[in-house]
């Protein structure tokens, strides 16, 4: 591709929903985002730094852009929008025709004059090349886009067109992070974060939103040659404390041990998992309660 050493940071940017986490753990090669079919399951600025011999790639994942209407999605808002002015080129990642909703995100790039690639994702559930085609029209003329990319991040569709296409508009520079280094995310958030994946995948409409999750202490047990973790889980209401438990605590014991399969599997640790439940009656309105859990760090 060039014989000098280019870098640069490149934002994920999409609505919510458009499979943004699916393309930069398929760009990793590895799981450093949390995957759910919910909205908005990307709560945290997550950075995927991809080091090869010519270039390195500090990809940044962003929770999708919307108009959130609680303190909390306005922070989560801030995050994405802040991204968008702090990186080197964007890949706006979406997955159907234009449409008023998007007119939200193409404003930010206006705003910032940023330099944007168009990914099409998901194409491989479209029915035909036209339908990719039509999508392609519909953004067009919203956005002078440097390259347009149709892929499949679920299916590993067409990835290596995006280094293809992003090395060549990054400058030249040198390495930001050690050739070891795939992740900015700590191995506490880390298991957080994979915590309240399957909380997602598990639990009822009413509760994904309302859930957050805290790594309260580690402690390594020498006897038994693992990391026991204590890890406490928030929601606003008992209802929704007594959906996440379940019947006779099954829901429960079900995300407990999904989550610590993936953990060891991921961290190479054997760890002892122990999670709690607590009731915070309207957390995600409470400045002081997103700032315990972790929110609004990122901006």
């Amino acid at each position: 591709m060039t014989n000098k050493h280019v870098s640069g940071f490149v934002a994920i940017i999409g609505r919510p929903n458009v499979g943004k986490s699916t393309l930069i753990n398929a760009l990793m090669g590895e799981k450093i985002a949390i995957m759910s079919p919910k909205p908005q399951t990307t709560r945290h600025r997550i950075m995927g730094v991809l080091t090869k011999e010519n270039y390195q790639i500090i990809f940044v994942d962003t929770p999708g852009l919307h108009k959130g209407k609680d303190l909390l999605n306005k922070t989560i808002d801030k995050v994405a929008v802040s991204a968008i002015s702090d990186v080197d080129l964007i890949l706006y990642v979406v997955d159907r025709k234009k449409d008023d909703a998007q007119d939200h995100v193409i404003n930010y790039f206006k705003q910032a004059n940023s330099k944007v690639v168009l990914v099409i994702n998901k194409i491989d559930t479209l029915p035909s090349k036209t339908a990719i085609d039509e999508i392609i029209v519909s953004y067009l003329d919203s956005y002078p886009f440097l390259a347009v990319i149709p892929i499949s991040a679920k299916e590993h569709t067409y990835l290596n067109k995006i280094e293809e296409i992003i090395v060549p508009l990054l400058d030249e520079g040198p390495r930001f992070f050690p050739e070891e280094m795939k992740t900015d995310q700590s191995e506490e958030k880390l298991m957080s974060e994979l915590i309240r994946e399957k909380i997602l995948y598990h639990t009822e409409q009413e509760v994904p939103h309302a859930v957050a999750v805290v790594i309260e202490s580690l402690e390594e047990n020498q006897e038994l040659n693992t990391l026991d973790v204590s890890a406490l889980i928030v929601v606003e209401r008992t209802t929704q404390k007594q959906i996440l438990i379940g019947k006779g605590g099954e829901k429960m014991k079900k995300i407990g041990m999904e989550a610590r399969k993936e953990i060891n599997h991921l961290l190479h640790t054997k760890i002892h998992l122990t999670l709690w439940v607590k009731v915070k009656k309207d957390w995600r309105n409470r400045p002081s309660d997103l700032k315990s859990l972790g929110y609004g760090d990122d901006v």
